[in-house]
């Protein structure tokens, strides 16, 4: 398969896969500009629907001002709005659009997967695996969920598919002594890149954020400047938690990127633009879907457009 055949396919993936969030808000911007003049009434139904769609208040009130400051008392179409929107939110994204990019000088450039329970950090540890893989990497991955049996065995899977070496304890195994082992395999390897899995926490048990603190430390103890991503696994079905659980764990964990997940399955995609415009974390990719190609770097342009409706030429 080509390049643009890949595209090609993204697009279509993508397109489907924000097919609820668009919807929601096409339907809604159209219900609200049929051959209307923009007064505080239709700009006060806007940002309701724009805050209702997961945007965020700081997103939702700047598009409104834009509006209000172009076209304030004028004839406005529903294609009107969806531009300026696009383009706001494009504004917004396109600072935050970075790929996972790991550097060759660490050996191995240690990726930790951080998240609550459900986000799909384990599939996208999978899936990531696959195609850092596929550009010729050494990769290994970690099974630092030793909460549950069905977490190492889901990456085992992975492992097995990709032909990807996992390093596993006992179930209920101290999760720290484990990213100690992976971080020393790794390095009697030569491996390029170690991803480690953790347990899902939720952003509000203190005693599951400490043993992720103490995972970070023994990192630390073997490379001080591992981990060289903590990446936070978003679970966009949540919506606005996703914002709260990113403000935790930044706190906690000094999360350097995020990966959104499963916005497939959700009207509220809206939120990654809220996230975007909160933390200014890079968003490395976005997955729509189960597949391995449903997992893809993140383009601020496209996600924008196809986001509220507007069409890619």
């Amino acid at each position: 398969m080509t390049d643009e055949e890949k595209k090609v396919g993204w697009f279509g993936r993508l397109k489907r896969g924000l097919k609820k969030s668009s919807s929601a808000l096409t339907d809604g911007i159209k219900g609200i500009f049929t051959k209307k003049r923009l007064d505080a009434s239709t700009l006060e139904e806007l940002e309701d629907l724009l805050i209702m769609s997961d945007l965020g208040v700081a997103v939702s009130a700047r598009v409104c001002e834009r509006l209000s400051k172009n076209k304030f008392d004028k004839q406005i179409s529903a294609e009107e709005v969806q531009h300026a929107l696009a383009e706001e939110i494009g504004e917004i994204m396109q600072e935050v659009a970075l790929p996972l990019l790991t550097d060759d000088q660490n050996k191995p450039h240690v990726i930790l997967m951080v998240g609550v329970n459900g986000a799909g950090k384990t599939t996208t540890i999978g899936k990531l695996a696959k195609q850092f893989k596929n550009d010729g990497k050494r990769v290994m991955m970690a099974a630092g969920d030793t909460f549950r049996a069905a977490a190492t065995e889901q990456l085992q899977i992975w492992g097995d598919r990709n032909n990807v070496p996992v390093v596993s304890g006992k179930e209920g195994c101290d999760a720290a002594g484990l990213a100690y082992d992976a971080i020393k395999k790794a390095r009697e390897t030569n491996t390029d890149i170690l991803m480690i899995d953790t347990a899902g926490r939720l952003q509000n048990k203190s005693h599951l954020m400490d043993e992720l603190k103490k995972i970070i430390k023994v990192i630390k103890k073997f490379d001080e400047t591992a981990p060289h991503d903590t990446v936070l696994i978003l679970d966009a079905t949540t919506g606005q938690n996703a914002v709260l659980q990113a403000e935790v764990f930044l706190e906690m964990a000094g999360i350097t990127g995020l990966i959104m997940t499963k916005l497939d399955g959700t009207a509220r995609g809206g939120v990654l633009v809220a996230c975007a415009e909160k933390f200014r974390l890079p968003i490395h990719a976005i997955g729509v879907g189960e597949t391995i190609d449903d997992l893809q770097p993140f383009d601020a342009s496209d996600f924008s457009k196809m986001l509220v409706g507007v069409e890619i030429k």
